[in-house]
């Protein structure tokens, strides 16, 4: 698949206005970090803490790799999964128009928020909705922020659960028939016993037409 250069947008159109400065990570989640995006330049799952609940990840460019988080989770590829980026400049190049009530949407969200959006492009196809659609968040936790800019692609973020079965809060709680299936386990964060929730989700119609999911 061809994928253009990401075009940096200006402050005046969304892309830094209200970003949370990042706080300084430990080496631990630095190392984590360099070989969580070795694993993903080389088709790899990784399991991850984000912004919500640990996630399945991997490159959300490459066919492949998607298809090996659907078969982790025994999910369908009809449905489509949530993917992680680091700045709003990142979501236009990942879909063909972005309503202008977006940048309102994830200014004045007080809680992880992800957005549906509709032409999405630049990503894996079997990521991508049905209806063309793709749901895309960006996050401002520190480790995940520095995992996305790493990484310079979009990454998948969807549940560590089986399809169906209940969503895992924290690290503890996930099966350990997920964490056997994929090829690299973040080792930051996986002591905290906080019980995370999952993002809100809100999808975005082509003229600004907004309805909450989740």
């Amino acid at each position: 698949m061809k994928v253009n250069k990401i075009k940096v947008l200006s402050p005046a159109s969304g892309d830094t206005a209200g970003r949370k400065p990042h706080k300084p990570l430990p080496k631990q989640a630095l190392d984590d970090i360099r070989q969580a995006v070795e694993v993903m330049r080389h088709g790899g799952v990784i399991l991850y803490p984000t912004d919500t609940v640990w996630g399945l990840g991997c490159d959300a460019t490459n066919e492949e790799a998607v298809q090996k988080v659907y078969a982790i989770k025994h999910r369908s590829d009809s449905k489509a999964l949530i993917t992680l980026v680091d700045s709003e400049a990142k979501v236009q190049f990942y879909v063909r128009q972005v309503p202008q009530v977006a940048w309102d949407v994830i200014q004045l969200s007080t809680r992880p928020t992800t957005i549906i959006y509709d032409g999405a492009r630049n990503l894996a196809p079997n990521l991508i909705a049905e209806d063309g659609s793709v749901g895309i968040r960006i996050t401002e936790e520190d480790f995940s922020r520095e995992l996305c800019q790493r990484f310079k692609k979009a990454i998948v973020s969807t549940s560590a659960n089986v399809s169906g079965q209940p969503t895992p809060q924290n690290y503890a709680e996930i099966p350990d028939e997920i964490k056997e299936k994929v090829d690299f386990i973040v080792t930051f964060r996986q002591d905290d016993k906080t019980k995370a929730k999952p993002s809100s989700i809100i999808k975005l119609g082509a003229k600004g037409e907004v309805k909450v999911i989740r």
